[in-house]
């Protein structure tokens, strides 16, 4: 009895020894279907709002608004976990504007042998070429309604999935059939707020309170000119962050 109960020990033994040479073997041969770690879930809502003015052509004077999307929008995208992203131009009349691109899912629906990393790459991909698409189309209707792109974004970008996030690539010279910054005196602080006031009694707020906006271009136009593109971001700060409740941050700034 003693030495079945070794032999029959040591037999245990041996088995659990090829399993854990064995389990390891099956997950590689499987590809990994049972045994791999899934990626983390990607659930921040992004927005992208993209200048197609004459002021952002790859011109001297202009800021080239395709050489800073080409350059930014991948990096954010991967930086936020950007879970959606939707789009919004600018254009003589954004709100309205036909340019418009749909919602690109970045986190697509997958099962235990989807490659995640590749899946994830495509949408970023669709992504990117989506955003070119609505450049393209956005120059065709020349103009630069910063403030109507800000608001339609607002409105499309879902709120569900913690605290939305927005690239902006444009150097921000609101110019619309209504209204155009480069008229309005915006010296001091108590000018800056005479032409908001102005603004939002015409155009009403931006839907965005909450959300994080990455400028891309803010004031380039002004390199020459301190003085004036320190009161052009002033603006725009005192505009978004104290008007209409969104956060301003310059990472991407370029």
């Amino acid at each position: 009895m003693h030495h079945s109960a070794l032999t029959g020990h040591r037999s245990t033994v041996r088995a659990a020894r090829r399993f854990a040479v064995v389990v390891p073997l099956v997950c590689a041969l499987s590809a990994l279907v049972s045994c791999s770690k899934q990626e983390e879930s990607l659930t921040t809502p992004c927005g992208v709002v993209v200048d197609g003015s004459g002021s952002a052509a790859a011109v001297k004077e202009g800021f080239d608004s395709e050489a800073k999307l080409k350059d930014s929008l991948v990096e954010f995208l991967a930086d936020q976990k950007c879970g959606t992203v939707d789009y919004a131009p600018i254009t003589r009349s954004s709100r309205s504007s036909s340019c418009r691109q749909r919602q690109v899912d970045l986190d697509p629906p997958h099962d235990a042998n989807t490659d995640q990393k590749v899946q994830r790459a495509d949408a970023q991909r669709d992504a990117a070429v989506a955003a070119l698409a609505e450049l393209t189309c956005a120059r065709t209707q020349n103009g630069s309604d910063v403030w109507g792109a800000l608001d339609r974004i607002g409105e499309a970008v879902p709120r569900e999935g913690g605290t939305p996030k927005l690239l902006v690539v444009s150097d921000f010279a609101q110019a619309d059939p209504e209204f155009q910054l480069s008229h309005q005196e915006i010296g001091t602080e108590a000018a800056r707020t005479k032409v908001i006031d102005t603004l939002v009694e015409k155009r009403g707020l931006p839907g965005i309170k909450g959300m994080d906006v990455f400028p891309v271009g803010l004031g380039m136009q002004y390199g020459a000119k301190p003085s004036e593109a320190d009161d052009f971001e002033s603006f725009w700060v005192q505009a978004l962050e104290g008007r209409a409740k969104a956060h301003v941050d310059n990472h991407y700034r370029r």
